[in-house]
């Protein structure tokens, strides 16, 4: 089964997801493990960005449930925040295989560090990967979750390093007339095909 790509739809058991919520699910090479440990603390301390932006986050890893259990008092102990949010376990490898999260070359039994962004309508808007060794950065997972909501309202995209409240661009689809209805404060126009604007409200 090849593994999924952005805009696929996501696999059957995403759909337990309320409508109209945005899904992260990431996953993680092994319980009791000290990279790991850190990033389910920080999601675990970032609960209310994730709230507010109506993301619902779904940790997994390939190690049985049982030990899941055992990890989430370590997790607390040492990041000083209780886990809040469901941890999956997959020990058939099921999902992990479904999301292509096991690269053969790097280890047949672990998975990578993968991240998928799934929007409300359940494909797959974002996909990053990290080696094992690499924690992910978690102002960056909330700056893209800024950005796929900000773009699916309006017809705009970010540019380099956009962070939210900043200028954006409209995207090339929208004709000069349409762009002066839909942004009625004005826009710069720096060549044709680059109109910059102050990001929308909503």
């Amino acid at each position: 089964m090849s593994a999924l790509l952005l805009g696929d739809i996501a696999s059957d058991f995403e759909v337990e997801i309320t409508d109209g919520h945005w899904a992260i699910l990431f996953s993680h090479p092994a319980d009791f493990t000290p990279v790991c440990t850190t990033e389910l603390g920080m999601t675990a301390k970032l609960k209310d960005e994730f709230e507010k932006r109506e993301v619902k986050v779904f940790g997994l890893s390939v190690d049985p449930i049982e030990d899941h259990r055992a990890w989430i008092g370590d997790i607390e102990e040492t990041q000083g925040v209780a886990l809040n949010f469901p941890l999956i376990a997959d020990p058939s490898k099921e999902v992990a295989t479904a999301y292509g999260m096991i690269y053969p070359n790097v280890d047949n039994t672990a998975t990578v560090r993968s991240l998928f962004v799934i929007g409300p309508d359940k494909k797959i808007k974002l996909k990053i990967e990290y080696p094992a060794s690499t924690g992910r950065n978690f102002n960056e997972v909330l700056r893209v979750v800024d950005s796929l909501q900000l773009t699916a309202q309006h017809k705009v995209a970010t540019p380099a390093n956009w962070a939210h409240g900043k200028d954006v661009i409209i995207v090339p689809t929208v004709s000069d007339e349409d762009a002066k209805k839909a942004f009625p404060d004005g826009f710069r126009t720096l060549k044709p095909y680059l109109r910059m604007v102050a990001q929308p409200a909503g």
